[in-house]
């Protein structure tokens, strides 16, 4: 592979600053690759579109990514993995890789009693349970719908009694099954892990499935020789709407201002025209 082909850079992309998660796990695992990070800000949250929809945002996306000449993409939105990953990945000649298979993989190693927080659409498409199932059918599966974590997390209001209180409501279900194991069946949750910690028992286990996702990318690199050796460039950060506010929002997780653009547009339909 040349090395033109090994510094291109890999496209991840969510509705919001959820895929920062993955992101983070890019920078820890894959130091020398080159991110261009994509959030849909425009349109969130994805979790409660209907499935046309977002498989409608998902086909624009990647292909704004492929144009952008990206070498690998990640679906870094498990509602986007759960219903459109089999839609892209026929149509464009390039990895693309979602969070469903391996969250799921990697929560059968942890336990036999699972429960998978989502988004409405997440939950409602039983990816997660379909997935685990196939893994290990022995495993007993609950999947909760969260409708309000991803609002409250991008308005930055983590500390509100309120974001604890709707936690507290998500997770009675999960505490009376008496799961082992709890899956981010979003990549927004595991912002909300200190709170989440604090509800569990403390023998239960959290499977953060950008971990596994990012494994496999760097597995699908090295089969395919497009390991970048060379020092990563800069990450860019493109949203289709309030760059300020990305940029405010990330910074506590990032650990620094990112410079964030967006396409010059006429409506929101024309986002990625």
């Amino acid at each position: 592979m040349t090395t033109e082909a090994r510094e291109k850079r890999i496209g991840i992309f969510d509705s919001g600053i959820g895929g920062l998660t993955v992101l983070r796990e890019l920078y820890r695992q894959l130091p020398n690759e080159s991110i261009l990070y994509f959030a849909d800000t425009a349109r969130l949250p994805y979790g409660t579109r209907t499935n046309p929809e977002i498989s409608w945002f998902v086909d624009e996306i990647v292909e704004w990514l492929v144009r952008s000449e990206v070498k690998m993409v990640l679906m870094a939105c498990n509602t986007s993995s759960a219903l459109a990953l089999e839609q892209v990945k026929s149509k464009f000649d390039l990895p693309i890789l979602g969070l469903i298979v391996p969250g799921a993989n990697a929560a059968v190693k942890q336990g036999k009693r699972v429960g998978v927080i989502a988004t409405p659409a997440t939950a409602a498409s039983n990816a997660y349970r379909r997935a685990i199932l196939q893994a290990d059918a022995s495993v007993q599966v609950w999947q909760i719908s969260c409708p309000y974590f991803v609002p409250l997390i991008e308005q930055n209001q983590l500390d509100d009694p309120y974001t604890y209180q709707i936690a507290q409501e998500y997770l009675m279900p999960l505490i009376q099954q008496q799961i082992d194991t709890l899956v981010y069946g979003c990549t927004h949750y595991p912002y909300l892990e200190s709170i989440l910690r604090s509800l569990l028992p403390m023998s239960v286990s959290f499977v953060d499935p950008a971990v596994s996702l990012v494994k496999a990318a760097a597995r699908e690199l090295e089969m395919m020789n497009l390991q970048n050796y060379k020092r990563a460039k800069p990450t860019q950060f493109v949203v289709t709407a309030s760059p300020e506010k990305f940029a405010e929002l990330s910074r506590k997780w990032l650990g620094y201002t990112p410079i964030v653009t967006t396409p010059k547009i006429k409506k929101v339909t024309d986002i990625l025209s």
